[in-house]
């Protein structure tokens, strides 16, 4: 469980990634020390995961985001590991998430047209194994994309 202080901790971080240890010491009323041992029993219980740098892909030339809710054939053994391996293969898939329900499977990859995904959904996407049937949502505009908590 956090203590006020682990709280203050992983607000002041989620707010701010880019504060260093003694910066995020200041912030939280703490020496170095005690923030650098906090952060890392922290890491250490799970609660942070790492640090992440955020990619632009439109900036990168990959301007086109698409999601894919995938159901898989499920009368097969195997199919789910058999289909999540050669998604991961697909480099322009950037998540993929599992589900209950009758999607089994997101895909969400980028593109750097529409030509592109075109061609990354024949000759990649409709190969990977066990595909029943496969929706494309294309999106038009990211409202929310936070994983911030209140804490």
């Amino acid at each position: 469980m956090l203590d006020d202080v682990d709280r203050t901790l992983v607000r002041r971080w989620q707010a701010e990634p880019s504060l260093t240890v003694p910066e995020l010491a200041v912030l939280a009323g703490l020496s170095p020390g005690q923030t650098a041992r906090r952060l890392d029993r922290l890491a250490a219980d799970g609660v942070i995961r790492g640090q992440v740098a955020v990619i632009d892909w439109a900036a990168l030339g990959y301007p086109l985001r698409v999601s894919l809710r995938v159901t898989l054939d499920k009368t097969v053994p195997g199919t789910f590991d058999a289909f999540l391996a050669a998604a991961r293969d697909v480099a322009e898939v950037l998540e993929i998430q599992t589900f209950l329900g009758r999607v089994d499977v997101r895909l969400a990859l980028v593109a750097r047209d529409l030509a592109h995904y075109q061609t990354l959904y024949r000759t990649r996407i409709l190969s990977l194994p066990h595909i029943a049937d496969i929706e494309a949502l294309m999106d038009v505009a990211a409202v929310k994309a936070d994983e911030r908590l209140p804490l």
